[in-house]
Parts: structure tokens; C-alpha cells; sequence
């Protein structure tokens, strides 16, 4: 089975179990919970994550959090099951195509 993971939008999770879609919205993006959508699908399909034999992950553009996110657990998977990533090798690391640089503010207690 396949399982495809979308978190590129940093208040929407799609997850795709064999072309079947599963989409979870969120009101911040502080709750976002890539793992619990995964979760939540498998369960509406009756399958565990050994059923899962590949991987595709959106590795952007998209927000910087969420793309860290989606991508890490998908390589997590990867390694972990033994399985390929985005038609690689299993324990290929994928990384993100952001698009643009993150937009992170400096810190204010930098004297």
C-alpha cells in the first residue's frame, strides 16, 4: 500500500492511502499533527503501518515547519519499515525544496 503525506500547508495534513484521501484542518498551525492524521487514516482503512511498501512525501514549496515535519516522519517511515521514499531507496533521507529561504526573525537577547 501506498501512503502519501502532504504537510506543506502548515493548517491542513492530506494523507493518501492507495489514492484514497484523507484530509485533517486545523485552526493554528501549532496543531498540527502529521502522525495522528496518518494514524486516523490507517485506522478508517483497517491497515498498520507494516501494510504501508512505499512512500511519497511534497517536499515543497510550503511552510518551513511544516515541510520539516512531513518529510522527517516520512523518512522516519522509511528507514524504520525498510521501505522506499519518493521511489528511492529505503533509508534514502529526502530534504525539502522550500522554495525560498525561512523567514526567521533574529533573537532579541543576542547583546
Amino acid at each position: 500500500m501506498k501512503l502519501f503525506i502532504d504537510s506543506s500547508d502548515n493548517k491542513k495534513t492530506i494523507i493518501k492511502l492507495n489514492g484514497k484521501q484523507f484530509t485533517k484542518t486545523y485552526s493554528s498551525p501549532r496543531e498540527q499533527n502529521v502522525l495522528g492524521a496518518i494514524q486516523q487514516a490507517l485506522k478508517k482503512e483497517d491497515k498498520t503501518l507494516k501494510d504501508i511498501t512505499e512512500i511519497k512525501v511534497n517536499t515543497g514549496p510550503g511552510s518551513f515547519t511544516g515541510l520539516r515535519v512531513g518529510i522527517s516522519i516520512a523518512n522516519a517511515l522509511s528507514y524504520a519499515l525498510k521501505i522506499p521514499i519518493n521511489d528511492k531507496k529505503p533509508g534514502t533521507t529526502i530534504t525539502p525544496a522550500y522554495g525560498k529561504p525561512p523567514n526567521i526573525s533574529p533573537s532579541k537577547n543576542i547583546p
